[in-house]
């Protein structure tokens, strides 16, 4: 196991009817944005909830964050906060609201003339302005951890951000908030917290025996509750495991001591950028190729990952190996994931040349947990995938 040092300061408040629990956790005098997404809060009982926390609070209201935060938009809200003055940021939503509400905490206070530059260069925030959040869709994680992706739809560009001064100071989740999430939405849910979990463990075997197992855990976990959510989003079982099983597969608990790749993720973000596929959506394009194509470095956690969680216990290495990618991907297709790019879009030729290039732009010469995966190497899994 690797060394690591690890601090989560965000307080989680988990459970029924926990949203009125909020008045409690602001500060007394604080002027307060609330960020939502397209209005589903209004129709779900969230907003009214929220509302009736917020009572006595001076509160400016920010609505319309969509799905893949848009940096146009959000620097509308930058414009208001700096204007109105605001204190104090609250995210009520999933994770496209919160990872823009991130942005802005990062925004808020960053002394340079282009706040894009926070993403495009890379700069890490220490200190933001402090935000809490009411997560009402389970899948990212980003209630409990201080990473955020913002879309530029001008540029085609997907960017990263983080820095320790961005974890939420509190999350609330009731499980509640799942019944009314669409089926689409909740298969989503499930395969980017499943990637999550991939991504730091599908990598090489480092000794991290309690990781490994916290990490097959909420793989199982979601194996078992995706039919009964999906079936009946009002099953509460299934719903707060659900729940905490996203929260858990990137809080930075099973990323401790261990090498984590990310691959996926970068080469998902492109094809987001260029044809605005869902984000889970891109993650099950890219994963079953990405890992056929790197077999051989991968095959012993691959083989175990079959082992554990698809018990599958006859072969070699390799062909447990890719016995498990066979399962991972029939899993994607039993929550009606597709999971190659000619079902997405029609105009894809190309595509790997032009994420590749975008790679060699960016100055990346390695992906992956080896840091091996070279633009050339992108291309041909991006080709793979189509």
């Amino acid at each position: 196991m690797k060394n690591f040092e690890f601090k989560n300061p965000t307080k989680i408040i988990f459970g029924k009817d926990t949203i009125p629990k909020l008045t409690k956790q602001l500060p007394t005098e604080a002027k307060i944005m609330m960020l939502y997404g397209g209005g589903s809060i209004k129709r779900n009982g969230v907003y009214e909830q929220v509302k009736s926390a917020l009572e006595g609070f001076e509160v400016i209201e920010f609505g319309g964050i969509p799905a893949n935060p848009e940096y146009d938009i959000l620097m509308d809200a930058l414009k208001i906060i700096k204007e109105e003055k605001v204190t104090f940021l609250l995210a009520v939503g999933g994770g496209s609201v919160i990872d823009g509400v991130k942005f802005l905490s990062a925004a808020a206070l960053y002394e340079g003339d282009e706040p894009w530059d926070i993403l495009a260069k890379s700069i890490r925030t220490y200190k933001g302005m402090p935000f809490g959040t009411v997560l009402t869709l389970p899948a990212t994680g980003s209630e409990m951890n201080s990473g955020s992706v913002i879309t530029r739809h001008s540029l085609k560009e997907k960017r990263t951000m983080g820095g320790p001064g961005l974890f939420p100071q509190f999350s609330i989740l009731d499980p509640q908030v799942v019944h009314s999430i669409p089926k689409r939405q909740l298969a989503n849910g499930i395969v980017d917290a499943y990637t999550h979990v991939l991504e730091q463990y599908m990598t090489y075997p480092a000794g991290a025996f309690l990781q490994d197992r916290i990490a097959e855990g909420i793989l199982q976990t979601l194996i078992e509750i995706a039919p009964r959510i999906i079936a009946d989003p009002t099953d509460y079982e299934a719903a707060s495991n659900f729940m905490w099983s996203c929260t858990m597969a990137l809080n930075g608990l099973i990323q401790l001591g261990v090498p984590t790749d990310w691959a996926v993720h970068m080469m998902g973000h492109e094809l987001t950028a260029l044809y605005g596929i869902d984000h889970a959506r891109t993650l099950a394009i890219i994963a079953p190729s990405h890992y056929r194509y790197n077999l051989e470095a991968k095959k012993e956690k691959l083989a175990q990952y079959g082992e554990r969680v698809w018990n599958i216990s006859e072969g070699t290495i390799e062909e447990k190996a890719k016995a498990a990618i066979v399962k991972t991907e029939e899993f994607l297709h039993s929550l009606d994931i597709k999971t190659t790019l000619k079902e997405y879009t029609e105009d894809y030729e190309g595509t790997a040349e032009t994420i590749a290039q975008r790679f060699v732009d960016r100055g990346w010469k390695g992906l992956g947990e080896h840091r091996t995966l070279a633009p050339e190497d992108v291309e041909k899994i991006v080709k793979m995938s189509y």
